[in-house]
C-alpha cells in the first residue's frame, strides 16, 4: 500500500511540474500591457506582411497613371536585285520606311483606372487595419487570460500546502494506529485532487503563453502580464448607451469601412466597363523614301475599332452585378456590426450586474478561514465530511471569483473590439 501510495505521489508531481519545468527553460519576463503593445506592433510579422499589400496597391496607383509607350517600326530593303546590293537603303537607288504610331485612350479610361486603384489603396489600408484591430484584440484578451490563470495557479498554492504538511501529520498518525486509512486516503485523494487542478490550469496557461509568444514574436521567453486591474471597482458600463456605441462602430470600424470601400470599387469598376466599349485611337505619322506615289512621302494614319460585334457586354453586366452584390454585402456587414456592439454591449452588462453581487472581502474572509479550518481539523474539533467539504467549497470560490473577473475584463474587451477603438478604458 505504501508503495503504490508513492506511485500515485511521484506521477501526480510528474503532471504537476513538468509544465514548470518547460517554462523554466524559457527566460522569464515581467510585461506589461503597453510594453506588448510596442512588441507587438514592432515584431509581428503577420502585420508586416499585411503592410506590403498597402505598398503593393500603391505601386498599381503608380502604373495607372503611366501614359502607353509610342511604336516605332522600321521597314528597310533586304536585297535590291537591280543594283544587286543587300540591305540598301542609300538616298540613290534604297528604300526605306519609318512609322511612329501613338495609342491615344478615349472616354476616360486611364483616370477611372487611376481612381480604381486609389481605391484600391484604401482597401488594402483598411484591411491592415482590421487585421491590427483583430491581434490587438487577441494580444489583450490573452494578456488578461495569461494574468488571470497565474491567479488562479497561485490560488492552489495555499490549500495544497496545507494539504501536503496535514498528509505527512496524517501519515505518521496511521503507522501509530492515531487515525484510520480511510481518513489519510480521504485527504491524500482532496490532495491529489488539488494538484490535478493545478495541473490541468497550467496547461491552459501554456496554450495562452504561446499565442502571446507567437503574437509578440518571441519563443524564448515566459511572459507574466502586469496588470493592477480590479474588475469590481471599474466604472459601470451603463454610463455609455447603446445607440452611441453603435454610431462610433460606425464610424470606426475597418471592416465596414473596407465593405463601402468594395461598393465604391464596384461602382467605379462598372463605370470603367462602360467605358471600355469605347474604342481606342491609335494614331500615327509613316515616312516612305522610295515605295509611295513621291519619293519621300510622309503620311498621316489614324486607326480606331469599330465596335460592330464587342462592345464589351458581358464584362459590363458582371460590374453592374457586382455593385448590386457590394451593396448587399454592405447591408449585411451594418446590420452584423450593430449586432456584436448589441451582443457584447450585453455581456459586458451581465458580468457587471453579476460581478457587483459579490463582496470584494469575501476572497479575504475566505482565505483565513481556511487556516482556521485546516487548524481545528488537526485538532480533531470537525470532521473529515466538514473539512472535505470546505476545501471544495474554497476551490469553487477560488475559481469563480477568478472566472467572473476574467469574464468582466474580456466582456469589455469584446465591447472595445466590437466598436472598433477603446471606448471603454480599463
Amino acid at each position: 500500500m505504501k508503495f503504490t501510495s508513492l506511485v500515485r505521489i511521484a506521477l501526480v508531481l510528474t503532471c504537476l511540474f513538468s509544465p514548470v519545468l518547460q517554462s523554466v527553460a524559457q527566460d522569464t519576463t515581467r510585461i506589461s500591457l503597453p510594453e506588448a503593445e510596442k512588441q507587438f506592433t514592432a515584431k509581428n510579422l503577420e502585420l508586416m506582411a499585411e503592410k506590403y499589400n498597402i505598398d503593393i496597391a500603391r505601386a498599381q496607383v503608380l502604373q495607372a497613371r503611366v501614359y502607353n509607350n509610342p511604336n516605332l517600326q522600321l521597314v528597310a530593303n533586304v536585297y535590291n536585285p537591280d543594283q544587286k546590293k543587300w540591305f540598301d537603303v542609300s538616298n540613290g537607288t534604297g528604300e526605306y520606311i519609318a512609322n511612329v504610331q501613338q495609342l491615344i485612350i478615349l472616354a476616360g479610361k486611364r483616370n477611372k483606372q487611376i481612381k480604381l486603384a486609389q481605391t484600391g489603396v484604401l482597401m488594402a489600408e483598411n484591411r491592415f487595419y482590421d487585421l491590427l484591430r483583430t491581434l490587438r484584440f487577441t494580444l489583450h484578451s490573452d494578456f488578461y487570460q495569461a494574468g488571470f490563470l497565474q491567479q488562479a495557479i497561485a490560488a492552489y498554492q495555499l490549500p495544497i500546502a496545507s494539504l501536503e504538511k496535514l498528509t505527512a501529520n496524517y501519515n505518521e498518525l496511521q503507522s501509530k494506529g492515531v487515525i484510520t486509512l480511510k481518513e489519510v486516503v480521504r485527504v491524500k485523494s482532496l490532495l491529489y485532487n488539488l494538484q490535478t487542478e493545478q495541473t490541468a490550469l497550467q496547461n491552459q496557461l501554456n496554450d495562452v503563453e504561446a499565442e502571446l509568444q507567437l503574437l509578440l514574436q518571441n519563443n524564448h521567453t515566459w511572459f507574466i502580464p502586469e496588470t493592477n486591474v480590479s474588475a469590481a471597482n471599474m466604472g459601470s458600463i451603463r454610463q455609455y448607451q447603446l445607440p452611441v456605441l453603435i454610431d462610433s462602430a460606425y464610424a470606426n470600424r475597418y471592416d465596414l469601412q473596407l465593405a463601402n470601400n468594395s461598393l465604391v470599387y464596384s461602382q467605379q469598376n462598372y463605370s470603367l466597363q462602360k467605358a471600355m466599349a469605347v474604342p481606342d485611337l491609335m494614331s500615327g505619322v509613316q515616312f516612305d523614301k522610295r515605295g509611295s506615289f513621291v519619293n519621300n512621302a510622309t503620311f498621316f494614319s489614324v486607326a480606331m475599332d469599330l465596335p460592330f460585334f464587342n462592345r464589351n457586354q458581358g464584362n459590363i453586366k458582371a460590374a453592374k452585378i457586382a455593385v448590386d452584390q457590394s451593396n448587399t454585402a454592405l447591408v449585411q456587414q451594418r446590420l452584423s456590426v450593430e449586432n456584436e456592439v448589441q451582443q457584447a454591449y450585453g455581456k459586458a452588462l451581465n458580468t457587471e450586474k453579476m460581478l457587483k453581487t459579490i463582496d470584494p472581502n469575501f476572497q479575504n474572509d475566505f482565505d483565513k478561514l481556511l487556516k482556521s479550518i485546516t487548524e481545528n481539523f488537526e485538532k480533531r474539533n470537525i470532521s473529515l465530511l466538514e473539512f472535505t467539504d470546505f476545501y471544495s467549497s474554497y476551490k469553487e470560490n477560488v475559481l469563480q471569483w477568478n472566472q467572473l473577473q476574467n469574464d468582466r475584463i474580456q466582456a469589455i474587451e469584446t465591447l472595445n473590439f466590437s466598436i472598433g477603438k477603446p471606448i471603454v478604458n480599463l
